[in-house]
């Protein structure tokens, strides 16, 4: 009879997909070998090859794991009831949250995905897409009479281009940290920086409690 998985194997191979994206963030993916990985995890390299058959395998699980979730999060914000305004702001915090967990698979799936084989990397673009198609759904929702609105995209670009490229100046131990930011960036975005408002870190906080607690 074949041997089954082991009970941790799952773990295993969620550990490895964090150290390989933590490499892949610092050292870049053409300049991270299989060995380093190996290294990283206190594996051989046979066991590394165990769970995952190349460099390539890893980046790939990498980058549509991570855009999984934030394909998943959309879908499940555009099924809830709302109003336009709080479902944009929703996409914020939670696209934002998501980042803070996940800033070396996010960092990977921004700079690396352009080494994959074309089908694979149209696949991990095409969810990208889903989720962009999302937020400029709900960006259109906020722009009265325009159900084809040709500015959505762009509009919804721009305000990717706040969101994406916070981990390359945030510090995560800093006292404005990304649950403090999500709330700045939908209010400058949706107002104008006259609308932006100094953190409620106490509000914040028992916000973010409250959905660690919907979460378990």
């Amino acid at each position: 009879m074949p041997r089954g998985r082991s009970a941790t194997y799952d773990d295993q191979r969620e550990l490895i997909l964090a150290q390989a994206a933590q490499l892949f963030a610092r050292r870049g993916y053409p300049a991270t070998s299989m060995n380093q990985v190996a290294e990283a995890c206190n594996l051989s390299k046979a066991t590394l090859y165990h769970y995952y058959k190349d460099k390539s395998s890893l980046l790939i699980s990498i980058a549509e794991t991570h855009v999984s979730k934030l394909a998943a999060l959309v879908a499940e914000e555009e099924a809830s009831t709302q109003t336009d305004e709080e479902r944009l702001r929703r996409f914020i915090y939670r696209i934002v949250e998501e980042y803070a967990g996940a800033q070396d698979a996010h960092r990977v799936l921004t700079d690396d995905v352009r080494f994959l084989e074309e089908e694979d990397r149209e696949r991990v673009l095409d969810k990208e897409r889903e989720v962009v198609a999302g937020f400029a759904r709900a960006v259109s929702a906020l722009r009265p009479g325009a159900p084809s609105d040709d500015l959505a995209k762009p509009l919804t670009m721009l305000l990717f281009g706040m969101i994406n490229w916070m981990f390359t100046w945030m510090k995560p131990s800093g006292k404005l940290d990304h649950a403090a930011i999500a709330p700045i960036v939908a209010d400058l975005f949706l107002g104008g920086i006259g609308a932006v408002k100094s953190p409620d870190y106490a509000a914040i906080k028992a916000e973010a409690e409250a959905d660690q607690a919907v979460a378990r």
